[in-house]
C-alpha cells in the first residue's frame, strides 16, 4: 500500500515540473526557469516540514500524517491548476512543499519503523522498489493528460488520484498503536534531533549524525543534478541526442536493479557497507565516461543508477541501524534538512558547472561523492550500540 501511494506522491510532485513546466510558463506568463524556482521553494518548505512531520509520526504513527499529505497534495495541485500569474504558481508549490515534507520517502520510512521497529528494513526496500517506477509512470501519464486535455486538467487528474487512490491506501494502513506497544507511564520522552542522541548512553557521537547528514546531502545533490542535466551532460561526450536520451532512460531501471541487489545480496549486510559501495558508484561511472567517452554513456547511466538506487534505501536503513527506532521520524527529518536545501539549488549549480566545464563538471560531483565516502569511513559506530539493535 505504501509503495503504490509513494509512487503516486512522487509522480505528482517531484516528477511533475519536467513535463508541465513549459506549458505552465507559457500559460501563466513566467519564465521557464522561474517555474523551477517555484519548485525549489517546495523543496525548501519540505525541509522545514520534515522534522515536524517526523515527530508527529513518532508520537501518533504515520497513518494520520500520510492521510493529511494526500489532502494537501490535492489542494496544492488544484491551486496550481487555477494559477493565472506567477505568485499563484509559487503559492501552489509552497503548499505542495508541505505535502512533500510529510508525504514522501522520509514519512513512509518513519511509518514502517513506527510499526515494525528494527524489522522495517525489508519494508523500506519494498517501498522504494515500487516508487522506483514513479518517473516511468508519472512522466508518460502527465504528458498524455497535458497533450490530450491540457496541463490544468492534468493537475486536476493528479489531485483526483490522491483522493481516490492515495487517500484510501493510506486509510488502510494499520494504526501504530496496534503494532507497537505504547510506552509505559513515565517512560515516554520527546523525540530528539540527532545531536541530542549523542548524550544518551550507548548512542553514537553527534559527529556521526553530522557526517550522515552530509552524506545524504551529497547523495541528493548528485541524484538531483543528474536527473536535471544527464541528457545534456552525456551529449558533451559527442553522443547524439537520441543516444544520450536513451542512455539516460537506463537510470530508472538501474535504480530498481540496485534496490533488488540490496533486497537480495545485501539484505544481511550492515547498511554502512551498502552505503559505502553505493556512494562510489557515481565516481566510478564518471571515471569510465571520462576515459572512454561516448561509447560509455550507457555504462555511466547504469552504474550511477545502481548506486543511487541503493543509496535511497540507505537513507532509511542507516539511521535505523545506527540510532535505533525510538524517535526515528523526527531524527530522520533533521538528517534530511541539509539534503533538501542542497537539492533545491542542485539543478542551478550543476547546470552552471555543465555550461562552463562541459564533461569536466563530473569532477565536481565525483569529488563530492568521494568526500561522502570518506565521511562514511570516518563514522565511529560503537559496538555496544550496534549489539543493542
Amino acid at each position: 500500500m505504501l509503495g503504490v501511494a509513494q509512487t503516486l506522491s512522487w509522480a505528482s510532485s517531484y516528477y511533475l515540473p519536467a513535463v508541465l513546466a513549459e506549458p505552465i510558463s507559457s500559460a501563466v506568463g513566467m519564465a521557464y526557469s522561474t517555474v523551477f524556482a517555484a519548485f525549489s521553494v517546495a523543496l525548501l518548505v519540505s525541509a522545514g516540514i520534515g522534522p515536524i512531520a517526523g515527530r508527529f509520526i513518532d508520537r501518533f504513527g504515520g497513518r494520520p500524517v500520510l492521510i493529511t499529505s494526500n489532502l494537501v497534495f490535492a489542494a496544492g495541485l488544484v491551486i496550481l491548476s487555477l494559477a493565472t500569474q506567477a505568485n499563484h504558481v509559487f503559492l501552489a508549490w509552497a503548499v505542495m512543499g508541505i505535502a512533500m515534507g510529510s508525504g514522501l520517502y522520509e514519512a513512509a520510512f518513519a511509518t514502517v519503523v513506527r510499526l515494525y521497529g528494527q524489522d522495517a528494513r525489508r519494508a523500506i526496500t519494498g517501498i522504494t522498489l515500487f516508487a522506483g517506477f514513479a518517473s516511468t509512470v508519472g512522466w508518460p501519464l502527465s504528458s498524455y493528460l497535458a497533450h490530450e486535455f491540457g496541463w490544468r486538467e492534468a493537475c486536476l487528474a493528479w489531485a483526483l488520484l490522491h483522493l481516490l487512490l492515495g487517500l484510501p491506501l493510506n486509510l488502510l494502513l494499520p494504526r501504530a498503536a496496534s503494532a507497537v506497544a505504547e510506552p509505559q507511564q513515565g517512560d515516554e520522552q520527546p523525540a530528539a534531533s540527532p545531536h541530542e542522541h549523542s548524550s544518551a548512553a550507548g548512542k553514537p557521537h553527534r559527529s556521526t549524525a553530522y557526517l550522515m547528514a552530509y552524506v545524504f546531502a551529497v547523495s541528493w545533490f548528485i541524484s538531483t543534478a543528474m536527473a536535471a542535466h544527464l541528457p545534456q551532460l552525456l551529449q558533451t561526450t559527442g553522443a547524439a541526442i537520441g543516444v544520450a536520451i536513451g542512455a539516460a532512460a537506463l537510470v530508472g531501471p538501474a535504480q530498481v536493479a540496485g534496490r533488488l541487489v540490496e533486497y537480495g545480496f545485501l539484505k544481511n549486510a550492515h547498511p554502512l557497507l551498502s552505503a559505502k559501495l553505493a556512494i562510489l558508484a557515481h565516481p566510478a561511472a564518471a571515471l569510465c565516461l571520462y576515459l572512454i567517452g561516448a561509447p560509455a554513456v550507457s555504462l555511466f547511466a547504469v552504474l550511477h543508477g545502481l548506486g543511487n538506487g541503493i543509496l535511497t534505501i540507505a537513507v532509511g536503513t542507516l539511521p535505523l541501524k545506527v540510532f535505533g527506532a525510538q524517535g526515528y521520524g523526527q531524527q530522520q527529518g533533521w538528517l534530511m534538512v541539509p539534503a533538501r536545501i542542497v537539492q533545491a539549488g542542485s539543478p542551478f549549480l550543476f547546470g552552471m558547472a555543465v555550461s562552463h566545464w562541459a564533461l569536466r563538471a563530473l569532477w565536481l560531483s565525483s569529488m563530492l561523492g568521494i568526500t561522502a565516502f570518506l565521511a562514511l569511513w570516518a563514522m565511529r559506530i560503537q559496538p555496544h550500540a550496534e549489539s543493542a539493535q
